[in-house]
């Protein structure tokens, strides 16, 4: 027969503290991103056609469509945020849930909008640009 498994007390208070943290960075980056949601998708747009992974028709389209995605995010519950990033959730070892949902929203559906001539680079390429961004504003400890 199976031996059940019961965590000890000390396992537990450190689950409960390691969950606790991560949910108070999580809080702290939704409210650091309300603060600067018209400079990050600047940032985004600006970098994505400068370093030429996002070919558009319109920058203001395209910027339009970023903050669109941020303010989503805002809103979102963590189910939602979960279902739009798992197709990538594995990109990179430790992603920055912002940075995620934006790429998964390039790739998935900003790739079909009228404003967008043709993505190029790889997932990796345009998560890595995108990163940089929401880092100098929104980092995670």
């Amino acid at each position: 027969m199976g031996r059940e498994y019961r965590p000890n007390a000390r396992e537990s208070a450190v689950i409960s503290r390691l969950d606790h943290e991560k949910e108070s960075q999580r809080h702290n980056a939704v409210n650091l991103l309300r603060e600067h949601i018209d400079e990050l998708a600047d940032r985004i747009v600006m970098k994505l056609i400068e370093e030429r992974l996002v070919e558009t028709t319109s920058k203001d389209d395209l910027e339009h469509q970023i903050h669109f995605s941020l303010q989503t995010l805002l809103t979102a519950e963590d189910f939602e945020i979960q279902f739009q990033t798992a197709n990538i959730r594995t990109l990179v070892p430790r992603p920055h849930f912002i940075s995620l949902y934006v790429t998964a929203y390039i790739i998935e559906k900003l790739i079909d909008h009228k404003c967008i001539v043709e993505i190029y680079g790889t997932d990796e390429d345009i998560y890595r640009s995108v990163n940089r961004q929401v880092n100098r504003l929104i980092p995670l400890h």
